[in-house]
């Protein structure tokens, strides 16, 4: 099974959550969405360990287990139907996460989140994680 973390459960892996880094080694490979990386980033620099963290995340995605995911137009397509099936039933969520469904069901991966509103995305492969 191939796993797509969302930024939650990247974060959650970095501090050594169990489930998540559990669910990492079974993988049979970790994908990595460009737009969580752009998250990532963000954190990162309105943070005091910029340096520290974007090594880090250089080093993980140096791994020969994980694939960076970039933006295609197929991922542009499927954001937007996402997106216009989340309109349509009035259970809007956050921009981001639709782009990162999106790359979940383009690249056929089972997304790896904390967060319960992908619940609302039809067709996702999704696991919700449990807190410690």
């Amino acid at each position: 099974m191939r796993v797509l973390l969302d930024t939650s459960a990247y974060v959650a892996l970095a501090r050594g959550h169990a489930e998540v880094a559990q669910r990492v080694r079974r993988a049979e490979r970790i994908l990595f969405s460009a737009i969580i990386a752009g998250e990532l980033l963000q954190g990162f620099r309105q943070g005091s360990r910029f340096a520290r963290n974007l090594a880090d995340l250089e080093r993980f995605l140096d791994d020969p287990f994980v694939l960076p995911v970039h933006v295609t137009m197929e991922t542009a397509d499927r954001f937007g139907l996402v997106a216009a099936a989340l309109r349509s039933k009035g259970k809007p969520i956050p921009t981001n996460d639709i782009w990162i469904a999106a790359h979940a069901m383009e690249t056929g991966a089972e997304l790896l989140t904390f967060d319960r509103h992908f619940e609302h995305v039809a067709g996702l492969a999704w696991t919700m994680l449990r807190t410690e």
